[in-house]
């Protein structure tokens, strides 16, 4: 069925996946098994198909200022006429409910930077045979009317929160409701948001319903009717007859669905009395079920994540059978699923999000003792509703110590990784079959090890023996960001903003892409001036990332923007150097130069007190002009240029035609994204046409890699 799916997808690997089931079937000497691999190919290709011709009914209305009702549940709009679903951007502060919103209605976008997100690819893996893809987003959107959620939803939703902080509330929905809305907005302090916290912690699985809290769940109830005395049939099958309420219940996700197939596979075999089913045919079993009503959940990181760490758990008895006799067991098992969920999950983890927590193991343990008792208390808080609130006082306090310890296990650092090649998997692979080899007893443990030390040796080499040499044009969006990267000096010019949106492009645009670009420090972080589009999102990159020195013109001190990013740099200790024409840094043959402060004097235009900078190298030459106003440009002397980074995204009165034929660019970068100010103007493209100068575009190109000789 994958290689049926990826083979929708245009994918090549599904012939792989294919020819590897049939060579099963030949390998088991079983050819009559044959017929039901085609048919599992034909059926993924089919469900796939299904969902990806499917219209979109939101089409004719992509570009158009619109309003629209429907049912809000934190994630989703979900329309009835048209059918369809949209996302809303900002979030509304409101919970679920009906909404009455109005926005402009904006097609999915792909991934326009590395690491980044792939909005259209993440749209159509939410659609199934069975539910509608979301097909576009609503930008700008405004409530007109709202109405809370009711209904058992609603009732819920009302005990999980009584009484409880803002905080503890948000933290109640996202793990017993998968509800992360409300948590996404919580911060612990400037800067420092939850779900930031949880993820550096190894804990972000937590927030997204999983197998955990079906498996405490219906472990509790199972004790609960064991003490009772009820006989096995009841037993076991009542969890199973509540685990379709209990999916209706919570968000629908991969990791749910599939916790809830296989938990009441599991449970209807035990109620029958059939015993426990073999756990490779229940994590088949699961799958297969999810990829057939949901064939695009193959591409979902959630749906990554979940199976590759069920699959690891499968190996967790004999781990902890190698684990010293006389450590409880409860403790082995507990190392030894915590160990087999983070390696199974390891490429997908570091490819995806760009780092590796490495205080994964003793937070969970911690988080996972409070966990069960917080999952089942905060179930029975929901079925009381409004009457839950002497039990929230308990819940409260549970709530408390797993953010006490997010937050504390969250201040640890990260190993930075980069995006995950053929190479890196290659690698891993070897590394995973040398552990299982281990285990099996077929090897000796220093020959494991050495395996692993080596090939993780061998991830490391390409970056040491090529190190990058090259300029990249961050899409931002309507903003500015450049990474500078030569051997031994990595500098990030600018880090984007968002004018007036809550949106943090440094934390969730910006530092992703360097993670994924494999940039684990920066030498220096120029904020070229005070302009939120330009260096609002410098403060989280310097809390996210080390930083040598921040570079700045003109030091505004009743400037909000600006004091945000000095009081970062304070906080984290990093010195703040403020720059003048002719200051400059060197690294393996090419110098980076100051054109613009002279610092002498400052103009009441922010913009043109804009740090510029000339990059030579081997006689190739580059300049970055912030927001420069074509007066000032003359003034630079930047001299012959092969690229040339276009002042204020293209604005009619920068990059004027003095500057052009004093610098003569082969080539132009526009940073610029969707706007109503005209960017880039027709003047300056005109321009760059006189001058046979190459115009590339940001909001056309996406992000834009150069390379520097």
């Amino acid at each position: 069925m994958i290689g049926g799916i990826l083979l929708a997808l245009g994918q090549g690997w599904g012939v792989a996946a294919l020819l590897g089931g049939a060579g099963l079937v030949l390998w088991h000497a079983r050819p009559v098994l044959l017929a039901l691999v085609l048919l599992g190919g034909a059926a993924g290709w089919a469900s796939a198909h299904a969902v990806l011709t499917r219209p979109n009914a939101l089409t004719p209305w992509f570009g158009a200022q619109v309003t629209v009702q429907g049912e809000w549940d934190g994630q989703f709009l979900t329309l009835r006429d048209p059918p369809a679903r949209v996302t809303l951007a900002p979030k509304p502060t409101q919970g679920p409910g009906q909404l009455r919103v109005s926005g402009r209605l904006l097609a999915p976008e792909g991934r326009r930077t590395p690491g980044g997100f792939d909005q259209a690819a993440w749209f159509r893996a939410q659609g199934g045979l069975l539910s509608v893809t979301p097909g576009g987003a609503l930008v700008g959107a405004r409530v007109r009317e709202f109405q809370p959620q009711g209904g058992l939803r609603g009732w819920f939703r009302r005990g999980l929160t009584t009484g409880l902080t803002e905080r503890q509330g948000a933290l109640m929905q996202a793990i017993e409701l998968g509800d992360r809305g409300d948590i996404s907005r919580e911060q612990f302090s400037e800067g420092e948001a939850v779900r930031d916290a949880f993820a550096r912690a190894g804990l972000a699985h937590l927030m997204a319903l999983s197998g955990q809290n079906v498996a405490i769940l219906t472990g509790a109830l199972i004790l609960l009717l064991t003490r009772l005395g009820a006989a096995p049939a009841w037993r076991f099958g009542l969890p199973v007859l509540l685990l379709g309420p209990y999916l209706l219940l919570v968000q629908s996700s991969a990791s749910i669905t599939r916790a809830v197939l296989m938990g009441g596979a599991v449970l209807l075999a035990l109620a029958l009395g059939r015993g426990r089913p073999d756990p490779l045919g229940v994590v088949a079993l699961a799958a297969l079920a999810c990829l057939l009503l949901y064939p695009l959940w193959l591409t979902d990181v959630g749906f990554q994540l979940s199976f590759l760490a069920v699959l690891a758990l499968t190996q967790s008895e004999r781990v902890a059978g190698r684990l010293p006799e006389r450590w409880p067991r409860w403790l082995r098992l507990g190392l030894a699923a915590t160990l087999l969920a983070e390696t199974g999950t390891l490429p997908v983890i570091a490819g995806t999000f760009g780092q590796v927590p490495l205080v994964g193991l003793p937070a969970n343990l911690l988080a996972g003792a409070i966990m069960a008792l917080l999952v089942p208390l905060g179930f029975l808080a929901g079925l009381l509703g409004p009457l839950a609130l002497p039990l929230n006082v308990v819940n409260g306090v549970l709530a408390d110590a797993l953010l006490l310890v997010a937050r504390t296990f969250g201040q640890a650092p990260v190993l930075t990784w980069g995006q995950v090649g053929v190479g890196g998997l290659l690698a891993y692979g070897a590394a995973v079959l040398a552990g299982w080899l281990w285990l099996l007893g077929r090897v000796r443990a220093p020959a494991a090890l050495g395996t692993w030390l080596a090939c993780l040796l061998l991830t490391t080499l390409p970056g040491r023996l090529h190190p990058a040499r090259e300029v990249v044009f961050l899409d931002v969006g309507q903003g500015d960001s450049t990474l500078i990267r030569l051997p031994h000096l990595t500098v990030l010019v600018d880090a984007g903003g968002s004018v007036g949106s809550d949106y943090d492009v440094g934390a969730h645009t910006v530092v992703p892409t360097l993670r994924a670009l494999g940039v684990r420090k920066l030498d220096v972080l120029v904020a070229t001036h005070a302009d939120t589009d330009h260096i609002e999102g410098a403060a989280s990159v310097l809390r996210q990332l080390p930083v040598g020195e921040v570079w700045i013109g003109q030091r505004k001190t009743d400037d909000p923007v600006l004091t945000a990013v000095l009081l970062a740099a304070q906080e984290r200790r990093v010195p703040v150097r403020e720059v003048r024409r002719g200051d400059q840094v060197t690294s393996n043959g090419a110098t980076l130069t100051v054109l613009w402060p002279a610092g002498h004097a400052w103009s009441t235009e922010d913009n043109d007190n804009s740090v510029a900078l000339r990059l030579e190298s081997r006689g190739w030459r580059a300049a970055f002009l912030g927001d420069l106003a074509d007066l000032t440009e003359e003034r630079l002397g930047a001299g012959p240029l092969d690229l040339l980074k276009a002042a204020h995204h293209g604005s009619r009165h920068s990059t004027g035609a003095a500057l052009l034929g004093q610098t003569s660019p082969a080539d132009t970068v526009i940073s610029v994204g969707r706007n109503t100010y005209g960017h880039p103007h027709q003047d300056v493209l005109t321009r760059l046409a006189q001058v046979h100068s190459r115009a590339w575009r940001t909001d056309q190109l996406g992000t834009i890699r150069w390379p520097v000789p």
